[in-house]
């Protein structure tokens, strides 16, 4: 199987490259820079919307999966409307083409305000630009992949936990403060709970699920439980051995954040669950 990444260079396509090659997978890596692509994959610096045949210029790849994504975190950022139509003509090139499926980096955030375990068929009503957009993205990719005959995955992510700097997380915000010295991190009250899933584990998750093609659909990224917010910061803290203590109450909840929110877990449970035989 050869698997096309686009968005390879950003936060989440480092580390998911990375899973995929060590499953063995070949890996075409596409990004805007190759800077930090895992140097065993076909890395590719590119603009992608530019490309009048992007399934031939990567090689032909059985599976897209498309990462890529500007202003990742910031949910109000115009660029999520600006980009939609280029992403949505982007993968209709690539699935008038030949690929065989097309797997799409969701999130929770598609969904909107909700209360308890987000299931397959869960309705969205998004309320920002990143979730409308992303919600958007999702209706339009099933369409065309159901057009074309070919296979259709949305892979819809939850919170991840990682200590990279680079990140727009709460985690990678407390690693970058760490590492510059502060003594104090400015914090909700964090009595919200998400669903929580580390970094590594997270891309190897989306790995395991572009790598079979019988389940397909929407499949949530995620651990299967909540834990409030302020739990899970305390204890990366302990984890990584830093000095930073959280400022409770310098910020307020956001209104658009669920009071305790996770992922339905049922499908990729099943798909660790037969590459482990069980």
């Amino acid at each position: 199987m050869k698997v096309l990444v686009t968005g390879a260079n950003g936060y989440l396509g480092q580390g998911i490259v990375k899973a995929l090659l060590a499953d063995g997978t070949e890996v075409v890596a596409a990004d805007r820079s190759a800077e930090n692509i895992d140097k065993r994959a076909a890395a590719v610096a590119c603009d992608l919307f530019s490309l009048e045949d992007p399934f031939t210029y990567f090689g032909k790849p059985d599976v897209l999966l498309h990462l890529a994504w500007r202003d990742g975190f910031v949910h109000y950022s115009d660029a999520h409307i600006q980009d939609l139509p280029l992403h949505y003509a982007f993968l209709k090139k690539m699935a008038g083409s030949g690929v065989k499926r097309i797997a799409v980096m969701g999130s929770m955030h598609e969904v909107g305000f909700f209360e308890g375990s987000i299931k397959e068929d869960t309705p969205c009503n998004p309320v920002t630009p990143y979730g409308i957009s992303k919600n958007a993205l999702r209706g339009l990719a099933q369409m065309l992949c159901s057009k074309e005959n070919i296979g259709f995955q949305w892979l819809r992510g939850f919170y991840i936990v990682g200590n990279s700097k680079y990140g727009s997380s709460v985690f990678s915000k407390l690693t970058l403060a760490e590492q510059e010295g502060k003594k104090e991190f400015p914090f909700t009250m964090g009595q919200n709970q998400f669903d929580f899933i580390d970094y590594d584990e997270f891309c190897r998750r989306v790995a395991c699920a572009v790598e079979q093609e019988e389940v397909l659909g929407i499949i949530n990224i995620c651990s299967g439980h909540p834990e409030k917010l302020a739990d899970r910061v305390e204890r990366f803290i302990k984890e990584n051995g830093y000095s930073i203590s959280l400022k409770y109450g310098a910020f307020p909840d956001r209104p658009y954040d669920s009071k305790a929110v996770w992922g339905d877990s049922t499908k990729i449970d099943a798909i660790l669950g037969r590459r482990s035989g069980v």
